[in-house]
């Protein structure tokens, strides 16, 4: 009875550390992404939810010597969904 009680907190444990650790990823990740919503809206100086390269080039210059990368659909602005994807495949790109 004692080694089923002691295999069962076990695998709790393992268990509660394993959810721990994504959760920890996602809020230094989601504090990532807040503060890249948060330039991403300061540069934006017209708020029509875009970036044009003016304003990429004024507000977020590393950004900006990566405009055309970001810029696949060629519209001449970045919205926010897309520089997240360009950011989020940066960061795996490096990870491997």
């Amino acid at each position: 009875m004692n080694a089923v009680l002691t295999a069962t907190a076990g695998a709790v444990i393992a268990t509660l550390a394993l959810v721990a650790l994504p959760a920890q990823a996602q809020t230094q990740g989601g504090k990532a992404a807040q503060k890249l919503e948060e330039r991403f809206n300061a540069a934006d100086k017209d708020h029509d939810g875009k970036l044009t390269k003016a304003e990429a080039q004024a507000g977020m210059p590393r950004l900006a010597k990566h405009f055309d990368e970001i810029d696949t659909q060629k519209t001449g602005s970045l919205t926010l969904d897309q520089v997240k994807q360009y950011a989020a495949q940066q960061m795996k790109d490096r990870k491997q």
